[in-house]
Order: structure tokens, then C-alpha cells, then sequence
């Protein structure tokens, strides 16, 4: 009977919620906004938030100090300002004292209770717990300690000066949240969770639905000092099937989607990467920078003798046409890698890369057979059956300046545990950046970074390339650091360890009645400020 009557409870309440009104009521659904996930929600716990439609809920759940604006400038959250010290080892925040965690029994007879300096002590504690085995350890792994120094001043000091620390402290891991709910016997706050953001928990269906309501409490407000969020509600659905999920976006049950599939790609968007004409009244597009580079990477202490050689390498980064590529495969929706590893929207992008140019790659290929005697140099990609028509159109293209290239598709998982122990030569990969600095990108090159232990998958090692990261660590203008960046990924696109493919570009399709949603380099949903007309 219990079950029944929380059935229904829920079936009335998401009628409330997403339905449309009858004659006599006013219409509400203009003020929810809908999505779909393919993916499932692993948890709502901000110190697990690894996976993207985690990390998109908790952002509307919570949080942290600082927080990123849409063009990942670092602005105040809950710290409402902050100092670093002259050596950048210790940063010394000052909270805001009219931040309320959402309403809840558990802070006692009103509910309700501000946020002080001590839980953000608490919050980082629990990245720290082994017992909780938290994935957002690492972000504190040049902190030495820190503490609530008073109610609203909170300090943090580092083992060593880090400039891209504050850009940790964006990420959901670091989020706030209330000691009460972990000292409660019980309490389960993986599936009930108490945050400060503008949208508060409702009910979560696992793999079903997702409710999250307005927070009245919320903090933030507009330029005109109207309270943030505008909407009333978010309804998350999940279906599994990338296409079921665009079909319902067309008919207009959802309001917006992320990103493009395969399934879907030609019908909304032309071959140039513009709406299709039948779209153009009811849909909104919204493009801009993703840090995210596609690449393809060599083994450099493998057994394969052939990448080992730079010129082979060198060959293989000249030897096809990347705007080409995005234009055929990916309907114009990414940028051409001729810059580098550090992809375009994050400073210190702009190194020379390698442009297409097929006699300098035959010149290179021909040189290699004749100085090693290998006439039929034989080259294996391992990659995934979601990259498999990218490989194949590299495939082609490199048979033109005389190499012997063959296609391994392996799952996704295997892929990218072979890829961690060594077990293949050349493989296909790409790197999202976890946070806005270019650090992201260039510790995949530093030696100590050896994979398994470390993200350099390629084994690439450098005493020049060393020296510069190690310096850049050390260097607090930000200009300088930039700087050295550039001149770290000029010296990898020489040595050619990768053939930087193509910076990816984020792509949003809203209906034309949302506004406010906005587009970022991270892929961050932010929905504070979105309307529906």
C-alpha cells in the first residue's frame, strides 16, 4: 500500500510539474525546463561527480567557492572574494554569510542553516577519507593543509605554488556540503542530497526520472536584482537511445539537446554544419570552443619500429587534410588541429602545428624506407567502433604517401586499458580538460607522468619539454606561464609524440522559445538564468 501511495504521489507530482494546464489553470510549462541523459546519473553525491550527467545535475545542486563564468574566468560563489599570498602558496577566502543550505529536518525546528567556513573544512575532508574513496582526491594533491580560520574566512595553504589551482576549486568535487546528513544514522545522501544551489532535490527515479525544484533560498540574483533561478523546475528523463532523445526534442517534449550522434547529425545539420531550413523556426543552435583535443598517439618505447621513427611520425601529421576531415565526417563542427595540442579557447593556444602537405610526407616516408631498408613500413590503429569512419578516412589517406596501414577496433574499455599498459603501438584518444588551464593538456607529456600511474600514455620524455612544465608550476604571471605553454607545445609538435586531429566544438539545439542558456569551453549546464517564453 505504501509503494502505491508513493506512486502516486509522484505521478501527480511530475503532472504537476510537466503537464499542460486545462482551460481554467494557468499553463506552467514555461516554467520547467527538460532534457534528456542517455547516460545514467551515478550519483548526486558532489565527491563522486566524475561523470558528465553527474557532474550536470550537481551543478544546479551545489556550490563551492569559486565557479567558472562562459568564458571560464574564475568569479566569486560562495567566497565572495579572496587574496593569494606573494610566494602563491596560501589563498585566504572570504565567505558570503547569506548562504542557506536547502531546507531540510536535519538542521532542526526552522530547517534551515547558513554556511560557515567549517563545512567547507568538512566538504574537503571528505575528498581526503580513504574510507570514501573519493575520485576528486586529486585536486588536492599540492595542498599541505587547511582550515576554518572564523565563521566566514577559510584558508587554504599548498606544499608548492600552483597557478591552476583556483581552477580546481571550481570543479564540482570541491562543492559544500552539510556535516548533518553524514552524521545521521541512515541517512542516504548519495539518493537525498542537501546542497546550496539554485535548484534543490525532488525525486529521483534511477534511470526512469529526475526532478529538481527551485531553491527559494538561492543567493544569487540578476543585474537587476531579481532572484535567480527563473525556472521552477528541471525534469530530467533517461532514455538510453541517443535518437529516441532527439525525436522527442522534434516534437517538442524536451527543450533542449547536447552534442551530435551519428544517428542524428545529417538530419538537423547541413553538410556546412548549419541548421537544416525545416528546423530553422522552432530550433536554436548554440556552438562555441570545447577543451577537448582529438589525437592519435604513439608508444614511443614500443616495439613497433616504425612510429618510433620521427620522420614516419612527421609523415603521418602532414599527411591528410584535418579541415577536410571535419567537413566530410563531422558536418563542420570542430576546428582543424593545426595549433597544437592545447586546443583553441584556453590560453596559450597558437603553436605551429603541421598543416596538410602530401610531398613533405611522401619526402619523409620515401627517406625512412631508404635509410632502414623497410620498404613496406606496416602501421596497426587501435581505436573504437565510435571513431572507426575517422580511422578509415586516415587509412586512405596515408596508403597515398606509401604506408601499410591497418584498422584494429577494439571496445571502448579494452581500448582504453591497452592503451594505460602499453599494449598498442598507435592509438586513437582524446583529452577533456577537467579544468581551465593549459597544465591539462602538457602533463600528458611530462616524464613523471608515466602511464599507468600518470596520463603521459605515449611515454614521451623530454628534458627541454621537463624543464619548461616544472617552470611553468613555478610562475605566477599569468602571461609568463603562457608563454612557456607555447613554447612546450611547439617542442612536442617537432618531436611529434601525437597527431593532434581536430579541437572539438560544443554544439547545443535548444527550442526557440529558450533563452539564457549559453554555451561554455567546459560543457558546464548551467540553468540559473535560462527562461522559457
Amino acid at each position: 500500500m505504501k509503494s502505491l501511495i508513493y506512486y502516486i504521489s509522484i505521478c501527480c507530482l511530475l503532472s504537476l510539474l510537466i503537464a499542460c494546464s486545462n482551460n481554467k489553470t494557468e499553463n506552467r510549462d514555461n516554467l520547467v525546463f527538460r532534457y534528456n541523459e542517455n547516460a545514467a546519473v551515478n550519483s548526486l553525491d558532489p565527491a563522486y561527480a566524475k561523470i558528465r550527467p553527474s557532474i550536470w545535475v550537481c551543478n544546479q545542486l551545489y556550490n563551492g567557492l569559486v565557479q567558472l563564468d562562459d568564458t571560464l574566468g574564475i568569479q566569486p560563489d560562495i567566497a565572495k572574494s579572496w587574496d593569494i599570498s606573494p610566494d602563491g602558496k596560501t589563498y585566504t577566502f572570504t565567505l558570503r554569510n547569506d548562504v542557506y543550505f536547502h531546507k531540510n529536518a536535519l538542521f532542526g525546528k526552522d530547517s534551515m542553516r547558513t554556511v560557515v567556513a567549517k563545512d567547507f573544512e568538512y566538504s574537503l575532508n571528505r575528498l581526503l577519507d580513504e574510507d570514501i574513496a573519493a575520485p576528486g582526491r586529486w585536486i588536492l594533491q599540492n595542498v599541505e593543509n587547511f582550515h576554518a580560520v572564523n565563521d566566514t574566512v577559510f584558508e587554504i595553504k599548498l606544499s608548492k605554488t600552483f597557478p591552476a589551482f583556483l581552477g580546481l576549486l571550481t570543479m564540482k568535487y570541491a562543492s559544500v556540503v552539510p556535516h548533518e546528513a553524514f552524521d545521521k544514522a541512515g541517512y542516504d545522501f548519495r539518493a537525498n542530497p542537501i546542497g546550496t544551489g539554485p535548484f534543490q532535490f525532488k525525486i529521483w527515479e534511477e534511470n526512469v526520472k529526475l526532478v529538481l525544484r527551485k531553491n527559494p533560498l538561492y543567493f544569487e540574483k540578476d543585474e537587476k536584482g531579481v532572484q535567480l533561478p527563473y525556472m521552477e523546475a528541471v525534469a530530467i528523463t533517461f532514455l538510453p537511445d541517443k535518437q529516441s532523445g532527439f525525436l522527442q526534442f522534434v516534437q517538442g517534449k524536451l527543450d533542449f539537446v547536447s552534442g551530435l550522434d551519428s544517428s542524428y547529425k545529417d538530419e538537423i545539420l547541413t553538410p556546412k554544419g548549419e541548421l537544416q531550413p525545416k528546423y530553422r523556426k522552432d530550433v536554436k543552435m548554440i556552438t562555441g570552443p570545447y577543451l577537448n583535443t582529438e589525437y592519435m598517439g604513439f608508444r614511443l618505447d614500443g616495439a613497433d619500429k616504425a612510429v618510433k621513427d620521427k620522420r614516419i611520425r612527421k609523415a603521418l601529421n602532414y599527411g591528410f587534410d584535418r579541415n577536410k576531415m571535419i567537413l566530410f565526417l563531422r558536418n563542420n563542427m570542430g576546428i582543424g588541429a593545426t595549433s597544437g595540442m592545447i586546443p583553441s579557447g584556453l590560453a596559450g593556444f597558437g603553436a605551429k602545428g603541421y598543416d596538410f602537405d602530401l610531398a613533405k610526407a611522401r619526402a619523409l616516408v620515401a627517406d625512412y624506407k631508404k635509410q632502414t631498408g623497410d620498404n613496406n613500413p606496416k602501421i596497426q590503429i587501435s581505436t573504437s567502433a565510435s571513431y572507426l569512419d575517422i580511422t578509415e578516412y586516415l587509412q586512405r589517406e596515408w596508403q597515398k604517401i606509401g604506408l601499410n596501414v591497418q584498422v584494429d577496433v577494439n571496445p571502448p574499455s579494452t581500448l582504453t586499458q591497452a592503451i594505460s599498459t602499453g599494449k598498442v603501438s598507435f592509438f586513437k584518444a582524446s583529452w577533456i580538460a577537467d579544468y581551465p588551464d593549459a597544465e591539462n593538456y602538457l602533463s600528458l607529456f611530462y616524464s613523471k607522468n608515466f602511464s599507468p600511474g600518470g596520463p603521459n600514455y605515449t611515454h614521451f620524455k623530454n628534458e627541454q619539454v621537463d624543464k619548461l612544465y616544472e617552470a611553468a608550476f613555478l610562475e605566477t604571471d599569468d602571461k609568463k606561464r603562457q608563454e612557456l605553454y607555447k613554447q612546450m607545445d611547439a617542442l612536442l609538435m617537432e618531436e611529434a609524440p601525437v597527431i593532434p586531429l581536430f579541437y572539438d566544438k560544443a554544439s547545443r539545439f535548444t527550442r526557440s522559445n529558450v533563452s539564457g542558456l549559453g554555451i561554455n569551453p567546459l560543457n558546464l549546464l548551467v540553468l540559473k538564468r535560462v527562461k522559457k517564453d
